[in-house]
């Protein structure tokens, strides 16, 4: 399966407008925002858990990264609430549960292959950024191998800059934004290439925006042989 895997071209997906698509786990659906290969694949989703679903023990070689959008994901970790953050590099595995049912938007496949740092923001954590013009607050999540994660609140009516030197993606969480003409809402995700700055301007409620400065596809990135695909791709 090939899903906007032009990284080359600015893509933008309105994810609350999508259906929900079952995945071979009872009670996990997904909306698939980019993907390369079949049920192993490159791949950004926004995934739901219903009550009580759960998956079997399973590892990542490629890695995992995860932002609770609402209600509370659970692993042997622990709990995680909505507003939390967390890296399970390459290597690691783990047994995902929702007892009460939630919404995650999470990245497979796309880290280092030499990344192997485990990371872990609970709601509020994360360090301090000095606001921009426009941005109420601003913390960042993770900053290191050559990506820099933020979670930001907008003002309102507040024209936003976001600087992109390698490659962005954004995730509205709350409020929304106009940008090139475009109406982003909750859960709208836009991918830019290295070089097209987003001009955003927020509306009367502003936005809380994840962001992700990171070239869109390393060149070291994890590899894998998906025989669901052509050898060309």
């Amino acid at each position: 399966m090939l899903l906007n895997e032009d990284l080359s071209k600015r893509t933008l997906v309105h994810a609350a407008e999508l259906d929900w698509v079952p995945s071979p786990i009872k009670g996990v659906d997904r909306r698939m925002l980019f993907r390369i290969g079949g049920e192993k694949a490159r791949a950004t989703s926004i995934v739901r858990y219903i009550s009580e679903s759960r998956f079997s023990h399973h590892q990542h070689p490629g890695g995992e990264e995860f932002l609770v959008l609402d209600g509370v994901f659970q692993d042997e970790s622990g709990d995680f609430p909505a507003g939390s953050y967390v890296r399970n590099p390459p290597g690691s595995g783990h047994a995902p549960r929702s007892e009460h049912g939630c919404t995650i938007l999470v990245k497979l496949w796309q880290f280092k292959a030499t990344d192997r740092e485990r990371v872990v923001r609970l709601p509020g954590e994360g360090r301090p950024s000095e606001p921009r013009a426009g941005v109420a607050s601003s913390r960042i999540l993770f900053d290191g191998s050559d990506e820099c994660v933020m979670l930001e609140d907008w003002r309102p009516n507040a024209d936003v800059e976001v600087a992109n030197p390698k490659g962005l993606e954004l995730l509205v969480i709350d409020g929304g934004f106009t940008e090139a003409g475009d109406a982003l809402g909750r859960w709208s995700w836009l991918r830019l290439p290295a070089g097209q700055q987003p001009h955003a301007r927020t509306g009367g409620q502003g936005a809380r925006v994840w962001h992700k400065s990171a070239p869109l596809l390393h060149q070291d990135v994890c590899l894998f042989d998906n025989p669901e695909l052509p050898k060309d791709k």
